[in-house]
This record gives structure tokens, sequence and C-alpha cells, in this order.
């Protein structure tokens, strides 16, 4: 959520290394068509504050080669290196059944078989291998918990809660 704006936001992309000498740079999209970054506006960061709009250049097979207005050498290029990119959640097309934007999925209640309360989710992981619920269990610990079926057989985004079945 966005404090300045009250709007819920999405993570689409995050800058990465500079390629070239002119301003471009490696992106790192996190939407299902890489190209897609550019589909949703102006970019913002995570509190809203609109960034730049973006425009593909290029590709590697590490991903999109992107440009922004103003950023024109190589040392601007890496100064927004690791620059997360947001949008409004609204812009963002509605997702299927049994989809879920990483960001829908942070403050659910995570709760066991039986109903009971085991914490809170505070953050989707992924290394590569899936995606991993952090579970904040309240006490000082948390749990990570493969965000699969098997570990979490049910999602309810109305009642903002999720069943978990613990390892």
């Amino acid at each position: 959520m966005a404090a300045e704006t009250g709007k819920a936001m999405v993570c689409v992309a995050q800058i990465g290394a500079p390629h070239g000498v002119r301003g471009a740079f490696h992106l790192r999209a996190f939407t299902e068509d890489p190209a897609n970054v550019t589909a949703y506006g102006t970019l913002c960061d995570e509190h809203g504050r609109p960034l730049f709009d973006l425009r593909l250049v290029g590709a590697t097979k590490a991903g999109p080669i992107a440009t922004a207005p103003g950023i024109t050498d190589r040392n601007a290029a890496e100064a927004l290196r690791g620059q997360s990119l947001w949008v409004p959640r609204e812009r963002l097309p509605a997702t299927d059944e049994d989809e879920y934007y990483h960001e829908d999925l942070v403050g659910l209640a995570a709760r066991d078989q039986d109903g009971r309360e085991l914490g809170k989710v505070v953050a989707v992981l992924n290394y590569g291998a899936g995606d991993i619920l952090e579970i904040d269990l309240g006490d000082g610990h948390s749990e990570l918990v493969p965000f699969t079926r098997a570990s979490v057989p049910a999602v309810d985004l109305a009642a903002r809660t999720l069943q978990v079945v613990l390892p």
C-alpha cells in the first residue's frame, strides 16, 4: 500500500546493471510478458510517487533493456540500479482464479487446517524455484512456506486469510 496515495501498489520490475554508455539499463521484469512493463503507464516508486515512463530498446537472454527520460549516460543508469518500479494495482489486469499478485497475499492471516491463526504473511519471496510465503508467527519467529497447493490449499482474499499446512 502506498503511504502517500493510499493506493495498493504492485512491483512490476527492478532496474539492474547499466547496458552500454548511453544510459540504457537491464530490467528485471516481474510481469508475465516482460514487454508489458511499459503497458501500465508511468512507473512509480513504492510510495506511489511518479518516476518515469520506460522505453524498451532491446533484450538479452537475461531480459529487457530499457531507457528512461533524462538518463543519458552510464553513471546515471548505475545510480538507478536496484530501484523497484511500481504501478497502482488498479492499472493491472484482473487475475484468473488461483492467480494472485504478490502484494495481494502480503498481510493475509495464515490459519492452520483447524482455523487457528498462525500468523500473518509478511513477504512473498522467490529465489528461482518458486514462490515462498514468509509468515510472521508473532513470537519473533517466522516460517517459510512454499506457495504450493499442498502447503497452501486455500486462499480467501475476501476474508483476508489463507490456510497453511506447516512442514
